[in-house]
């Protein structure tokens, strides 16, 4: 038995070394100097274990000699076998080659099993660094979008108590703190707050009305910010440690966006005061009124940020023909423009916290970025950060906070990305679409903060679309709208209460009926386009409608349109101006963004005619309602203008507002039209077959809001 496991584990030995002296022969090829001193390491490695292995077949071969002379004492018969048998014994002990081959054998098997582990060891998970996560709060429950909009009346979005994350947070967000941030979300603009390593963010200022421009103070316990709370734009003190709201600022006129000086004692913001928009002061504490920075202009001048040191303040202003970032040296009260860009328009300045740099957003070649300016540097040039707006520095300045669009997943995602390395950025927090103005602390909330913050919060619909799809084709109809001037008042059952909710929000915040006289609504099928308008309009599909064209003309205009150039398309901002009984601050604020100037190519400026009109000269006086941002609200979007916009004018849309739903133009016209009516515009040939018309749309009666 013990010869034939020799035999086997000769033979085990032998292919395993011929496999090994193969593999060595090829990887090793060429090698020669690094195969000597393997050689030299291995029988190094051998000679202990060659006299180790001789003991133990000494102590063997022993112990057979005592079992062999016990066997011959008992059995004499067998004498001749034994003998044999020990010879053979002697025979294998004794030689040298097999047992070389046997040390060899189990010399490979070890380094064989070290490499293994060396392998396993240097593929460690645990050892590699970890990739930034992404923390993301959707799949958490009372996340930022689930709030309902429009399902059901009394709907009811719940806000957990905080969740910890088990996910190791990146290096970009181990400062840790807090960040708050406003959204936009069912009509009304909150402020929400995300402690950092959190995955459920929370309503941090719970009011039903607008609340926004959220600023930390340097000790981070109260948060400055702006509300609409008391009938028109204030500026209010939260302190979240003894859960007190203060009031900072009384006038009827507005006020916003302010920021803390280094000390906590002061507050700039600014305000609308005979009808210029300029920086205001005010001590904290309340021992001395509010009163205008020195050095402001009649232009607009606004978004101001407080420098570390205390001896500067950053703004944004129109005062040189674009929009620019400012210093303000309260030593000397010296004006220097930081920015110098007259192709780019500049906003949201804020101060690095070693006042040595800063950040700031602006467009350009169609997208917005984040910029880092050495303030300090002569002739320094702004570099690019990233893709954002809205920046803000992290509390040790290692970092950047800022918000990104997603048009496509109607989202706005919170960015974080170090300045030394920008490439790698985490996303912090996902939100609705036009999230914005990210404030960074360094203290954590307190938890009586947060589990305020996760309370139930009661929210009312904007409107409730009563559709009555039948078993017909086509499924839906058109409804008429109610006291609207239009050349056919009438949209989708689809989407006319909607429509009629939008008119009357945008009635109430402007005071007056803007939407009860259209341009256009629907649009007969065989109606041919003007030169510069698409074939397959929208406003075919009773999903689109066209406010007054003409409301940009008068002194002052019903409307101003500000040009906002996104990618490869041309968009515009509608402001709404609001009636002139509430041009004294209850409705709407003023301008910031400087409206287009159409008539100007019909002035004799050829530079004006060629690129389809330029921005106007002076900011228009007077309080606007961003109307744009309200049809959004309701789910109405605006639409591109055309590619030829400046040389025709049908082609510029600043007029036009649809509601997809996310439907194409085809599928949109099948819901009121049959296949057959479509054959014009069908990919294949259909049958003829009767379809809506402006003669059938006349007959149809007017509908009450809210029935089918």
């Amino acid at each position: 038995m013990l010869l034939r496991a020799y035999r086997l584990s000769d033979k085990l030995g032998i292919i395993l070394l011929k496999l090994i002296a193969g593999l060595t022969e090829q990887t090793l090829s060429g090698l020669l100097i690094l195969r000597r001193g393997v050689v030299g390491i291995l029988r190094l490695l051998v000679a202990p274990i060659d006299w180790l292995f001789s003991r133990v077949f000494r102590l063997s071969g022993r112990a057979s000699n005592v079992m062999v002379r016990g066997a011959v004492g008992a059995a004499q018969t067998q004498m001749a076998r034994r003998a044999a048998r020990r010879e053979i014994d002697k025979t294998v002990v004794e030689d040298p080659l097999r047992a070389q081959n046997r040390r060899l054998s189990l010399l490979a098997v070890a380094l064989l099993a070290a490499l293994v582990g060396v392998v396993l060891w240097a593929t460690n998970p645990a050892r590699t660094p970890p990739a930034l996560p992404m923390i993301n709060i959707d799949q958490a429950a009372g996340s930022l979008g689930e709030t309902p909009q429009a399902t059901a009346p009394n709907a009811v979005a719940a806000l957990p108590t905080q969740v910890p994350t088990a996910t190791a947070l990146p290096p970009v967000l181990a400062v840790r703190g807090t960040i708050a941030f406003t959204v936009r979300e069912n009509g009304q603009t909150d402020i929400w707050g995300l402690p950092i390593g959190s995955r459920n963010p929370i309503r941090l200022v719970a009011d039903p009305t607008d609340d926004r421009d959220p600023a930390w103070s340097p000790d981070g316990r109260r948060l400055a910010f702006a509300s609409h709370r008391d009938g028109n734009w204030e500026i209010y003190i939260q302190d979240f440690i003894d859960n007190s709201i203060t009031r900072m600022t009384y006038d009827l006129s507005f006020q916003a966006a302010p920021n803390w000086s280094p000390d906590g004692q002061w507050l700039v913001y600014e305000s609308y005061l005979g009808n210029t928009l300029d920086l205001w002061y005010v001590r904290v504490d309340g021992s001395q009124p509010p009163a205008v920075l020195p050095g402001m202009s009649s232009a607009p001048d606004f978004s101001p940020a407080w420098s570390p040191d205390g001896r500067r303040i950053a703004f944004t202003s129109w005062r040189d023909g674009n929009q620019e970032i400012y210093l303000f040296n309260l030593n000397d009260q010296e004006l220097v423009n930081v920015t110098n860009t007259p192709l780019r328009n500049e906003d949201y300045p804020s101060w690095s916290p070693d006042g040595a740099q800063l950040a700031f957003s602006a467009f350009d070649e169609g997208i917005e970025k984040v910029f880092v300016l050495d303030v300090d540097t002569p002739g320094a040039v702004a570099q690019v950060v990233a893709g954002g707006r809205a920046p803000a520095w992290s509390p040790d300045g290692s970092s950047l906070v800022y918000a990104t669009d997603s048009v496509a997943s109607q989202q706005t995602n919170l960015i974080a990305a170090p300045i030394t390395d920008p490439g790698l950025i985490t996303s912090i927090v996902p939100a609705p679409l036009g999230a914005s103005d990210p404030a960074w602390t360094g203290q954590p909330l307190p938890p009586a903060v947060i589990n305020a913050g996760a309370q139930r919060v009661l929210f009312q619909p904007l409107y409730n679309e009563q559709e009555a799809p039948r078993n017909a084709d086509p499924a839906y109809t058109l409804r008429s709208l109610p006291s609207v001037e239009a050349p056919y008042a009438a949209l989708s059952e689809r989407v006319n209460d909607s429509f009629n909710a939008l008119r009357e929000a945008t009635a109430e915040r402007v005071g007056w009926d803007f939407l009860s006289t259209l341009q256009d609504a629907f649009w007969d099928i065989n109606r041919l386009p003007e030169p510069g308008e698409e074939r397959r309009n929208w406003l075919m599909t009773g999903r689109a409608f066209g406010i007054n064209r003409n409301a940009i003309v008068g002194f002052p205009a019903p409307i101003e349109v500000a040009r906002e150039d996104i990618g490869i398309n041309t968009y515009w901002r509608i402001f709404v101006r609001v009636a002139d009984s509430a041009q004294n601050g209850d409705l709407g604020e003023p301008l910031r963004r400087m409206p287009w100037d159409f008539q100007a190519r019909e002035q004799r400026d050829v530079q004006a005619y060629d690129e389809g009109g330029r921005l106007r000269q002076q900011m228009p006086e007077g309080y606007y309602v961003d109307f744009t941002q309200l049809a959004l609200d309701y789910g109405w979007e605006r639409m591109p203008a055309g590619s030829d916009w400046r040389a025709n004018i049908n082609a510029v849309n600043y007029w036009m507002f649809r509601k997809t739903d996310g439907l194409d133009w085809f599928t949109a016209m099948r819901e009121i039209y049959t296949e057959g009516s479509l054959i014009n515009f069908a990919p294949t040939a259909a049958p003829t077959q009767p379809g809506l018309t402006a003669a059938t749309l006349t007959a149809l009666p007017p509908t009450p809001e809210g029935s089918n």
